[in-house]
């Protein structure tokens, strides 16, 4: 992604999703969804279109319907958000603007190491849509919080995440708590928004790990049947 950002420039989230849906579509099975920020969205997206034996939203940015942004979200969205030219675009981060929104709780050295690792270019499209969802009738990023027919969904969130803030990931399990299907939420203390790489991520991984064997499966019948 860092070598040809122009790749990106003008996907959405839907072009996202259905790529994601036809390879979900060619497996013998369905798959356990894991995603982390855009791709927990992703997750609870693909999981509303009948996908997926479960699903695992790590600090999932905001679908449709959840109007109170926290001041760091929108500080952390900044970059993409306050300059029009990149709702199209491509958005890169400094190492500043990925240390705020990402690795918080890291030390400086672990936090340059990070950015040199995991810091890519991303569509500017997808925050543009998430970020004004809220004004359009169906956006991309609407989801059927009351659909029952949908597989098992975990929400996670970080107390100390900036983008997306644990009371931001909590208010979207309380959306979903109409819904019959399976849903369950876990909070994390004193991790950052990357926390699946930060210190006690081991954690993190048995504690999902751990959800996803406990949970069964939505019944093949009813997943069959689900808004598209």
């Amino acid at each position: 992604m860092r070598e040809t950002p122009e790749d990106s420039v003008g996907l959405g989230v839907k072009e996202i999703v259905d790529h994601y849906e036809a390879l979900i579509r060619e497996l013998d099975q369905p798959p356990v969804l894991i995603g982390h920020s855009y791709g927990g969205l992703f997750v609870e997206l693909l999981l509303d279109r009948g996908l997926g034996r479960a699903g695992v939203a790590m600090s999932p940015a905001p679908p449709k319907g959840i109007l109170a942004l926290p001041f760091s979200t929108l500080k952390a969205g900044s970059p993409a958000l306050a300059h029009p030219s990149k709702w199209h675009g491509v958005v890169t981060l400094t190492p500043e603007e990925f240390t705020y929104g990402f690795v918080n709780t890291f030390t400086p050295e672990k936090a340059k190491e990070a950015y040199d690792r995991y810091c890519v270019p991303e569509t500017g499209q997808i925050f543009y849509e998430a970020g004004f969802a809220n004004f359009h009738l169906h956006p991309p990023t609407e989801v059927h919080f009351k659909n029952g027919d949908r597989a098992p969904l975990l929400i996670v969130g970080a107390d100390e995440d900036h983008t997306v803030p644990a009371k931001l990931s909590k208010a979207q399990y309380k959306k979903y708590e109409r819904s019959p299907a399976h849903t369950d939420y876990l909070e994390f203390a004193g991790r950052p928004h990357l926390h699946m790489v930060a210190d006690g991520w081991e954690e993190v991984a048995e504690a999902v790990a751990g959800w996803i064997e406990s949970v069964p499966a939505a019944p093949a019948e009813a997943v069959e049947g689900a808004p598209a």
